[in-house]
């Protein structure tokens, strides 16, 4: 018979709407409850908490075996990892009542310009999120290049070995490279080589003509395309669109950002490794171009800037995901025991742990079951704070009849048999009649020993008297 109906919400994930959390500032906190009971829960009490001070109260109705997301406006006032959780107020199923995650302010995008003299930076200093620095391609400074973010690549006359393997590098390390081509015609040789290197392909290069350039109107941009999403709040694009003369054309197709009116790519974008490359067809410089000198210049450039944003650690994992892929600074632990340990309170875990370009990945412990937070420690120093929930499958109370198990196992899995209780037999005493059957054993015993008894009663029985012979006597 199937169990007894219950209603059972717990928190099946959280999410920001804003991927850059900023200190001080309102967050919109989306909370995603879900029903795994076959019955309703009515106005089911659900709060928030940033460390220890409750940042939200709600309550919310969550149908049986389907889910309801809800939002709650928060905000961090410290900075550093902010232990968070969501606490719902269930009963009397209630061993996943809370979800525990973690926030933090973004760190700042480091953006990197490559040229011959700096030309953004006073663009990107006007927001706080951005750290900009410049370096010169010809003697480029390379640890800027393997820190930053955003690399713009801006109309250097030529490309070296050496820079072209460290953006290439970086870029398979995730960073985002904007190339703005240079109008030298000296200069397309190791522009080509840079394409080719990050995996985009041979390039189409204009031929160079003699007189001016003539300018071509930019296409009025997709408001559907994500790249644009809130950009055209404070921008007004049918005011008048900017003008390019391409010099190069690319064959290989990628995410197109904007177009020229013929058709032709003006900004397009192309995954390469881990990273992601942007070209722009035209140089900003006059006479080749005014988008420079265009209001849709300032929130295409901080657009590009923040799509380069990675995301150092997950708010939240799982204990049964396997593997938690992190971004941190690594150090050198010593010969006799592993780097790095997971700690809570007096629990403590030694991962499988690996470190690659930068990246550390570990194995969550198999005796790691205790939901909450843990401190990933080396050293006895802290380097992360990790949040871990339970398995979303335990919450699932979902029960089925025996006619209902039966239909779900199907008739082509005979190893698989569905017992049923009835007849005042538990199922464990109808496996045994069914599987095992009756135990024989004791009555061979028993036959045995009655054997033996009906044998020595035999013998004692049939046992007849020998006569005594008489002693002989003389004549």
């Amino acid at each position: 018979m199937a169990g007894k109906l219950r209603a059972n919400v717990f928190v099946d994930s959280v999410w920001l709407d804003d991927a850059f959390v900023r200190l001080g500032s309102d967050l919109n906190l989306r909370v995603r409850l879900r029903n795994g009971g076959q019955q309703a829960a009515e106005n089911c009490q659900t709060k928030v908490f940033i460390g220890k001070q409750q940042a939200a109260s709600f309550r919310v109705t969550v149908p049986a075996q389907q889910a309801v997301t809800t939002s709650a406006r928060i905000r961090l006032m410290e900075s550093g990892v902010q232990a968070c959780r969501v606490e719902v107020e269930d009963y009397p199923v209630d061993f996943d009542n809370a979800y525990y995650f973690t926030l933090q302010p973004a760190q700042q995008i480091q953006i990197t310009e490559v040229g011959t003299e700096t030309k953004l930076g006073a663009l990107y200093a006007n927001e706080p999120l951005f750290a900009y620095q410049f370096t010169a391609a010809q003697a480029a400074d390379y640890r800027k290049l393997s820190a930053a973010n955003l690399l713009v690549l801006r109309e250097a006359p030529v490309v070296g070995a050496g820079l072209r393997e460290n953006l290439r590098r970086a870029v398979q390390q995730g960073a985002t490279l904007v190339v703005v081509p240079s109008a030298v015609s000296s200069s397309r040789e190791s522009y080509g080589q840079l394409f080719r290197e990050l995996g985009l392909g041979p390039v189409q290069w204009q031929p160079t003509a003699p007189t001016p350039p003539v300018l071509q109107d930019i296409a009025l941009p997709n408001a559907q395309n994500p790249f644009f999403q809130d950009v055209f709040a404070g921008v007004n694009p049918r005011a008048g669109m900017p003008k390019a003369a391409p010099v190069l054309r690319w064959a290989r197709s990628g995410t197109d950002v904007l177009r020229l009116r013929d058709g032709e790519n003006y900004l397009a974008g192309f995954p390469s490794g881990k990273g992601q490359v942007y070209v722009f067809s035209a140089p900003f410089s006059a006479p080749y171009s005014d988008f420079a000198q265009h209001p849709l210049f300032v929130p295409v450039l901080y657009r590009l800037a923040m799509q380069s944003y990675r995301q150092e650690q997950q708010p939240a994992y799982r204990l049964n995901q396997g593997v938690v892929n992190l971004r941190i600074a690594l150090g050198a632990g010593s010969a006799s025991e592993p780097a790095y340990r997971l700690v809570q309170d007096s629990l403590i875990y030694i991962p499988v742990q690996q470190q690659l370009n930068g990246m550390f990945r570990l194995e969550v412990p198999p005796g790691m079951r205790q939901p909450g937070f843990y401190n990933l420690q080396t050293k006895g120093k802290t380097v992360a704070t990790l949040a871990f929930n339970l398995d979303k499958r335990e919450s699932d109370l979902r029960s089925y009849s025996a006619a209902e198990l039966r239909q779900l196992i199907g008739p082509n899995r005979s190893n698989v048999q569905v017992y049923e209780t009835g007849q005042g037999q538990t199922v464990a005493a109808r496996y045994k009649a069914q599987r095992v059957g009756v135990p024989l054993w004791r009555y061979c015993l028993w036959a045995a020993l009655g054997f033996l008894l009906l044998e020595g009663l035999l013998l004692r029985w049939n046992r007849r008297t020998v006569p005594v012979a008489a002693p002989a006597v003389a004549a």
